[in-house]
């Protein structure tokens, strides 16, 4: 386990309940999927690269469903987050599908990819306060 698991792992035991949860299936999610470019690429090559360009830029978020990141995702990987969480894969797309367009706007606050972009830890604790 590297030194950022290590840091993580303590944050996430003292942010208890739904805010620790959605702070891990974050984490879980950005660790399996390459970071903030590799999820982007992912929604860009399954036709959402729409929704992705808003939750990048300044403006508003454009939505996206449970179902719609079931189908980004993969079902595999969405089950595996949620046995990790004892949480079902339903809850976990949902819990995605409400918190995936505002990480993804807090890591990128002027509105692009930068070098300094992709800074999951201060995005999520800044929505958890």
């Amino acid at each position: 386990m590297g030194l950022f698991d290590s840091l993580a792992g303590a944050v996430l035991g003292n942010v208890g309940g739904d805010k620790g949860a959605m702070l891990q299936i974050a984490m879980d999610l950005f660790k399996q999927n390459g970071g903030l470019e590799g999820i982007l690429a992912k929604f860009n090559e399954a036709g959402f690269a729409e929704q992705a360009a808003s939750w990048v830029s300044q403006g508003n978020n454009l939505p996206i469903s449970a179902e719609q990141i079931i189908e980004v995702l993969g079902r595999d990987s969405i089950a595996g987050i949620g046995q990790k969480l004892t949480m079902s894969p339903s809850d976990i797309s949902v819990k995605i599908a409400e918190y995936l367009p505002q990480a993804i706007d807090k890591m990128t606050p002027n509105g692009k990819l930068e070098g300094n972009s992709g800074n999951l830890m201060a995005a999520m604790m800044s929505m958890l306060k």
